[in-house]
């Protein structure tokens, strides 16, 4: 009988063992599976990372818009006879389409399009990677008689990315294609780089235009970290490597090349300004100043006062409105990392420009 019961517990802590590497076997696969599938997923992703081009019609739109709005205002069989009408119209384009398809005759040729880009700056311009794929697809299909019309609104920042971004405007200009700029907000500093560009600037009469200037400022932590008897040593190899630094002790001397530094790219500043609008009297504006709107007609900064919504709504008469966006898919990390870095370039532009706007 004892015998039997160690027989039995035996075959129970054999069973044990057995189930234990079952599971084990049925975990490995799980996890086997989950590894392969995530890579597939993070393959999917980087192929995605690359953005998609998002195109929008917008006199399609607006006229929908239009339409809506029109019927919401007749009564109940107005209605009915109005949708009536709208589903004999579509049938009748559809069967001329498809007559049109059958005898191998290509569509007819619609209204020159005017093609919509929008550019909302930041500080440091990352905004240029998208502008620069928008550009490259319109200059890939426009013709001739189509237009650009780009909706700016910055107030500037770093030389390196707004005279990038002004450069893929340059782009179409020099392929010949109209361009016109709409300032709705704000377009200075760097802002107005890229606005220059255009044959045609139009600003709302309260919008902020110039500030055609360079600014640079930098603390120096320098006699703190004396005071706490704590040492900084920085090397460097070429005269003027380092003109002016955050820890270390400044001088005089790198103070005065960090300042011909700042007249040099002001200097290119003016000289790129007057290339793109000879008229201007670039001496008289170039101060750093800013003016609104109407005021800025005046200056010769802008070419029009208006908005960019009576600008698009006139070209529509003649024109077939087209809206191209790129647009990148971002993870949930890069959209927290984003948005923390927008409220931070937010706050600090506000304590930049702190007692230098007067506020309404």
């Amino acid at each position: 009988m004892q015998q039997r019961q160690c027989f039995t517990q035996g075959e129970n802590v054999e069973l044990l063992a057995q189930y234990g590497l079952f599971l084990a076997k049925i975990a490995t696969v799980v996890v086997a599976i989950a590894v392969i599938a995530a890579i597939i997923v993070n393959l999917a992703q980087r192929k995605k990372q690359r953005g998609e081009l998002r195109v929008t019609n917008l006199s399609e739109h607006y006229k929908e818009m239009k339409e809506s709005l029109a019927v919401a205002l007749l009564d109940g069989p107005q209605q009915k006879q109005w949708h009536k009408a709208q589903k004999k119209k579509q049938k009748q384009e559809a069967k001329a389409a498809k007559a049109r398809a059958k005898l191998g005759n290509a569509e007819p040729e619609g209204k020159p399009r005017a093609w919509v880009l929008a550019f909302k700056g930041s500080m440091d311009a990352h905004e240029v990677a998208s502008l620069r794929e928008e550009v490259t697809a319109v200059l890939a299909v426009a013709k001739p008689q189509d237009q650009v019309v780009v909706r700016l609104e910055s107030p500037g920042g770093v030389v390196h990315g707004y005279g990038l971004a002004a450069s893929q405007l340059q782009r179409l200009r020099e392929k010949q294609i109209p361009l016109t700029v709409a300032v709705d907000k704000v377009a200075a500093s760097g802002g107005y780089m890229m606005a220059c560009v255009a044959d045609k600037i139009v600003a709302a009469p309260f919008s902020i235009i110039g500030s055609i200037g360079v600014v640079a400022q930098i603390p120096n932590f320098n006699r703190f970290l004396k005071s706490k008897e704590i040492d900084i040593e920085l090397h460097t190899a070429g005269q003027y490597k380092r003109t002016l630094t955050l820890l270390g002790e400044n001088t005089e001397e790198g103070r005065q090349k960090f300042r011909e530094d700042l007249n040099e790219t002001h200097h290119l500043f003016k000289d790129f300004v007057h290339r793109m609008r000879p008229a201007l009297d670039i001496e008289q504006v170039a101060t750093g100043e800013h003016w609104y709107g109407t005021q800025a007609q005046e200056k010769g900064l802008v070419d029009e006062v208006g908005t960019s919504d009576d600008l698009l709504l006139n070209l529509m008469e003649g024109r077939e409105l087209v809206g191209v966006r790129f647009t990148q898919r971002k993870r949930l990390l890069d959209r927290f990392t984003n948005s923390a870095a927008e409220s931070a370039d937010r706050l600090l532009l506000r304590w930049l420009q702190r007692g230098q706007k007067p506020l309404l």
